[in-house]
């Protein structure tokens, strides 16, 4: 008995999608038409029959390609900027930040635009600066769909008050807790201290070297009664004082 063989004739267009997955077969027969700016990409792609059109045939995934990450600093903020040229999988980024070579410690997460293989700008603001150091450093640990993840590489923004500061405490009125924000052009031994109106004192917030840089310190009133109080940054250099108010 003769053995017969035949095929199903199959043809398709792709015109504008990224196919990505782990592996791709098109079988004898099969006409794939990949026109201009359309892509298949796979770990594995094979393609039996006929191949047509322009696009673009890779076989392995795209990587998640960083090709600028970039910090600069306004009045009151750290504007971080990057750009993917091409994203495979990409679930997206944590931004991460160091303060005078501290601890490292996620600031937020953005959403990535998973496959792509045009570029992709991404932006945050850090409007955080009162974190007590002047060296802001940070990475992109870009994270894909499946867990695994790499970082980017560390960008650095010097952050130096031009002169000394005491801000108004905030929340102000206040119950039972408030922060208070100074900041220093240089290293300066200090202290903070809060007084009632009798000219008592009935706390110390701050006190030894601190940084050049923007600070914040969190008093807690909880064992006070409701009042007007005081507070007080002294260095050698520069005396403040002002004045809040407990509602309880």
């Amino acid at each position: 008995m003769k053995q017969s063989n035949f095929f199903l004739l199959l043809y398709f267009t792709i015109t504008s999608m990224v196919l990505a997955q782990s592996s791709m077969v098109y079988e004898i027969g099969t006409t794939v038409d990949v026109t201009t700016g359309a892509d298949i990409c796979a770990d594995n792609v094979s393609i039996q029959g006929t191949y047509t059109g322009t696009g673009t045939l890779c076989n392995g995934p795209l990587p998640v390609e960083l090709s600028l990450f970039t910090a600069t600093l306004a009045k009151n903020e750290i504007s971080l900027y990057w750009k993917t040229e091409t994203e495979v999988d990409n679930f997206g980024f944590d931004v991460e930040r160091r303060i005078n070579g501290g601890d490292w410690n996620k600031v937020t997460f953005i959403q990535g635009h998973g496959n792509s293989n045009s570029p992709k700008e991404y932006s945050y603001n850090d409007k955080d600066l009162f974190a007590g150091g002047s060296k802001f450093q940070y990475r992109l640990k870009q994270i894909d769909t499946d867990g695994n993840f790499d970082y980017s590489d560390i960008i650095e923004v010097e952050v130096v008050p031009d002169q000394y500061e005491l801000s108004q405490n905030y929340p102000n009125p206040f119950n039972p807790s408030t922060t208070i924000n100074f900041s220093l052009p240089k290293q300066t031994q200090l202290k903070i201290r809060i007084y009632n109106m009798l000219g008592e004192q009935v706390a110390t917030i701050a006190e030894g070297m601190y940084e050049a840089g923007y600070h914040k310190v969190s008093f807690n009133a909880s064992n006070l009664p409701s009042g007007t109080y005081i507070y007080r940054l002294e260095s050698s250099e520069y005396v403040k004082v002002k004045k809040m108010i407990l509602l309880k």
